[in-house]
């Protein structure tokens, strides 16, 4: 409805019944609408942030019983949301990234109704605020800086139009029974060769009368248990702790390098009077070390002493609509990024936290996490008082979730706010932020000691956006249209993201496009999915497009005019080509770059968007020409001009590689001409040229 039109939840009463939209579970609105039928991001485009919504439920309850804890809790709310049960208004959250927990509620047996209003983001915007120091171009308006809310779908060169507004992540009614256990503390190291796992936690027992009688730190793997009795600390009863120590643990690898060994954890609690414990699952816990070399600029990240090359692509939510996906699905998507040698993701700050499945299948995989809190671009107001609390309850949240993860690779403060700022013209003194470089900082090194912290994705030299210093955004191969050659002149240290073509997908794909299998390039349907810059007079088809003229010899508008079909076939291998020569340059033995993520992994929706991947986990040409780059075992060739070619050997695995190199020369005809073969002895973890 339109903004402000209902304020209060009395004002429902003049709503009719058939207004109402029935829904089977909490979801955003685009997500709810799109499963009755009512909208698809193939249909007219619609702003959900122009309106006010309403969700209304009536529910029963029955009464919590004595040794039981209710609450609602509300594990994500995108918008400026108003929350009332039965008739008093309960809260109000302006933060999509927070999860709320009301304890203790009043509930009724039967009839409890509770309303969320969600109000319109358009008409909040519209308020005077002090202006920012720097413009970001990807979003339409600067004054979202204010509002803890995700840019996708709200980026039209990148995201579909389909702003996330209402309750996009659960909504229930919580009992807990027995026990509560608050203020965890996990982590794991490695200490003179042994593993060592500290806890720290506030038990509670929920019975009136009831105390713990013993609890106890289990880890568990293949079979072999692992224990430590945990302590009361003195005066302050509910407070527990230990220390549990042992002799040579297996260690996590990423997978490129050894396996992702796993130990499950958990606390057992014994409660006077109570014959069963109660089991306190903690979920998977891994033992590794990580270092980060910055001396020199250099980034290089090591794991259990040993350096990674780490490569991969940006993450993007699975489903653009939803921002959720089931485990299963997690699982499938990670399992390709595993199947073509990538180790490394990076969750961007202009996206959302993605969910413990998530978590759990890098873990599993041996899948290394970049991980930016959410923001991007933008010049936040760190000073605003609300602002700050808003955000340190947002981190804090986030990094006890994301303790003691073995795949948790770097915490990073956000993404390319230094650099929007030094591009934009901003005064020096404006890039850095306290609240990237002291106060995120802090409370990272406070629940995630053992992970290194970095202040922005692109950080360090005299500018944020230098390649040779630090970390970057690279795009000198790419949007800047620089030679092939400029990925080892520009000494590109570690490129947080990289390669951005507009990929055309497969045919496949393209049918399920508007229009269908008769679309061409140049139609506004297809168009529309191109990703660009606000602003700018060019597309990253056009990127493509210059790539194509400079390695096939060929004019891509008339080839186009002509040939339609082969257009594609060669739009799709010059993606593929010129993302196999860049991490080839990277991956010599001589080359300062110790890693690089392309952006990004998968497209948001049906088209030639950025992805490796298409919109349902299809792979194009451009996923192919990293798998054939990024394998842990490879082989590849470069120029050296007039010194001839090198051919670099790879072989991450911890062990040595016997192997014969065939090396074969045909004609354009394909006649072979010349064939010689050598035997190879490479040692493990080491590189051949």
């Amino acid at each position: 409805m339109p903004p402000d039109t209902i304020l209060e939840p009395t004002g429902l009463d003049a709503i009719e019944a058939s207004a109402w939209l029935p829904i089977t579970e909490p979801a955003s609105v685009a997500h709810a609408l799109r499963r009755a039928g009512h909208w698809s991001l193939d249909g007219p485009a619609r702003r959900f942030d122009a309106e006010d919504w309403w969700y209304r439920l009536h529910f029963d309850a029955a009464c919590a019983a004595t040794d039981e804890r209710l609450s609602l809790a509300f594990d994500g709310l995108a918008g400026l949301c108003e929350i009332w049960l039965n008739g008093t208004r309960l809260l109000c959250s302006e933060n999509m990234h927070l999860a709320h927990e009301c304890a203790n509620v009043e509930l009724r047996p039967s009839g409890n109704e509770l309303l969320l209003r969600f109000r319109s983001l358009d008409h909040w915007l519209t308020r005077r605020r002090a202006r920012p120091r720097w413009r970001a171009p990807m979003v339409e308006h600067q004054q979202l800086r204010w509002i803890r809310a995700t840019l996708l779908g709200r980026t039209p060169g990148w995201s579909p139009p389909a702003a996330v507004v209402g309750p996009w992540r659960g909504v229930g009614l919580q009992r807990r029974a027995g026990l509560v256990v608050t203020q965890l503390q996990l982590a794991s190291r490695i200490e003179e060769g042994r593993g060592v796992v500290r806890l720290r936690a506030e038990l509670r027992a929920l019975r009136p009368g009831a105390s713990i009688g013993g609890a106890r730190l289990e880890l568990v793997r293949d079979g072999i248990t692992h224990r430590a009795e945990l302590s009361a600390k003195a005066r302050q009863g509910d407070h527990y702790e230990t220390r549990l120590m042992m002799p040579d643990p297996e260690l996590w690898w990423p997978h490129t390098h050894g396996e992702p060994a796993l130990y499950q954890v958990r606390i057992v609690v014994h409660l006077n009077g109570i014959t069963e414990p109660v089991v306190v699952d903690l979920g998977p816990l891994g033992f590794r070390t990580l270092a980060l070399d910055t001396e020199g600029g250099d980034f290089a990240l090591r794991v259990n002493g040993v350096p990674v090359f780490c490569r991969g692509a940006c993450w993007m939510p699975l489903d653009v609509v939803s921002l959720n996906a089931s485990p299963a699905a997690y699982r499938t998507a990670l399992e390709q990024v595993r199947a073509a040698g990538m180790n490394m993701v990076r969750v961007s700050g202009a996206t959302v936290y993605e969910s413990e499945a998530f978590f759990d299948a890098c873990d599993a995989l041996g899948i290394l996490v970049w991980q930016d809190f959410m923001f991007a671009n933008l010049d936040y107001p760190h000073d605003d008082p609300s602002f700050a609390t808003s955000v340190r309850a947002e981190a804090e949240q986030q990094l006890q979730r994301w303790q003691a993860r073995p795949s948790l690779a770097v915490l990073c403060g956000n993404s390319e706010c230094e650099q929007q700022a030094a591009m934009w013209g901003s005064p020096r003194e404006s890039w850095a932020s306290p609240l990237f470089d002291e106060e995120l900082a802090t409370l990272s090194r406070h629940w995630c000691p053992d992970v290194p912290y970095w202040p922005s994705s692109a950080h360090g030299g005299a500018f944020p956006h230098q390649n040779n210093v630090g970390t970057t955004s690279y795009y000198g191969v790419g949007a800047y249209l620089r030679p092939l050659e400029d990925a080892r002149r520009s000494e590109v240290r570690f490129a947080t993201e990289c390669l951005a073509f507009a990929n055309v997908p497969s045919a496949s794909t393209q049918a399920r496009m508007p229009g269908g299998e008769a679309l061409r390039v140049h139609h506004p349907a297809w168009k529309s999915r191109a990703p660009r810059d606000l602003g700018a007079g060019w597309d990253f088809e056009d990127v493509r497009d210059h790539y194509l003229r400079l390695l096939y010899r060929v004019d891509p508008v008339a080839l186009r005019y002509a040939d339609h079909e082969r257009y594609l076939a060669l739009s799709r291998a010059v993606s593929a080509e010129v993302i196999q020569a860049t991490f080839a340059e990277w991956r010599r033995a001589d080359s300062r770059c110790q890693g690089a993520l392309v952006w990004f992994l998968r497209d948001l929706w049906p088209g030639a968007g950025w992805g490796l991947l298409d919109d349902h986990g299809v792979p194009k040409a451009a996923f192919h020409g990293c798998k054939n780059a990024l394998a842990p075992i490879t082989a590849f060739l470069s120029d050296e001009g007039t010194n001839g070619l090198e051919v670099h050997v790879v072989n991450e695995p911890d062990r040595a590689l016997d192997a014969i190199l065939d090396v074969r020369l045909y004609r354009d005809d394909d006649l072979l001409l010349e064939q010689a073969s050598r035997s190879l002895h490479v040692a493990a973890r080491g590189t051949l040229r």
